[in-house]
């Protein structure tokens, strides 16, 4: 059995919550200096050229990339052989994503009550998602969602019938909707199958997956690229302009699910799709 203080815990979510609102993962800038190559409409170049000046500034600067830090969203994989001794694991996780926000000078973004509307003052509580897995391991992926994309997220209950087809057209309605407000290029996260909140749940995760990693299942892989393409060719482009980057990628999860139904899940991403992420 191997111990782990939350107090470690404490210390990489602060930094984390930082670290993630300052830069972008590799696999986003590639996609990005990557769109501004080949991003045939004038106006759509320039718009990718001004956000990726503005990464710059904000990695040098030391500054967040956009002014909505997000609401941190953490994913814990704790190994079975391991014993968290300390504090209460989700007040160590809030107490990890307090201090973040507060060295990182970062916006707090969170309300009380969902009707009361009152500011926490310090971006807690986390929304936090557990799963035990084998192994002595801690791993936490901090992934701050900002809400101007969260806004445009759907859940669509489909019927097996409707099939892939039907993912197609539901997904592409989701985006089609979002249009601008969800601050395109896009990064897309796509649910397929569980229930109705395991859906949301896998199409969360998916954001947080290298966008150059297709999916393992090879028909999903392919459902990918052609859902991508055709987004692509939707003309939505940068900050909604017009253009032929409407989205940087496309992630799909998938989850057995009921023979009666097909969950449809999908979270939609700005162009600021920020995890960070540690193994302890």
């Amino acid at each position: 059995m191997r111990v782990v203080h939350t107090d470690e815990i404490i210390k990489n979510i602060k930094e984390m919550c930082i670290e993630a609102n300052l830069s972008l993962s590799d696999d986003m800038q590639c996609r990005l200096k990557n769109a501004m190559k080949n991003e045939k409409c004038q106006l759509g170049q320039q718009i990718l050229n001004q956000l990726d000046q503005n990464m710059k500034i904000a990695k040098e600067d030391k500054i967040p990339i956009c002014q909505d830090t997000g609401m941190a969203i953490v994913f814990m994989n704790i190994g079975q052989d391991v014993h968290i001794e300390g504090m209460d694991l989700h007040e160590a996780v809030d107490e990890g994503v307090r201090e973040g926000y507060k060295c990182g000078y970062l916006r707090k973004s969170v309300v009380k009550d969902p009707l009361i509307r009152e500011n926490t003052k310090d971006n807690t509580p986390a929304v936090l998602h557990i799963d035990i897995v084998p192994g002595d391991k801690v791993e936490i992926l901090v992934a701050p969602k900002g809400f101007g994309s969260e806004n445009m997220s759907r859940v669509f209950m489909l019927k097996p019938a409707d099939g892939v087809e039907g993912i197609k057209k539901s997904v592409i309605e989701a985006v089609k909707d979002a249009g601008p407000n969800a601050c395109p290029p896009m990064v897309i996260g796509v649910g397929l199958g569980g229930s109705f909140e395991k859906a949301a749940f896998l199409a969360k995760k998916a954001l947080t997956r290298n966008l150059d990693v297709p999916s393992q299942k090879e028909h999903i892989a392919v459902l990918e690229k052609e859902l991508l393409e055709e987004i692509n060719e939707l003309g939505i482009g940068p900050g909604g302009l017009g253009g032929t980057t409407t989205a940087l990628g496309l992630n799909i999860e998938t989850y057995p699910t009921h023979i009666a139904g097909m969950p449809l899940a999908v979270n939609i991403c700005c162009h600021v799709n920020r995890h960070a992420h540690c193994i302890i």
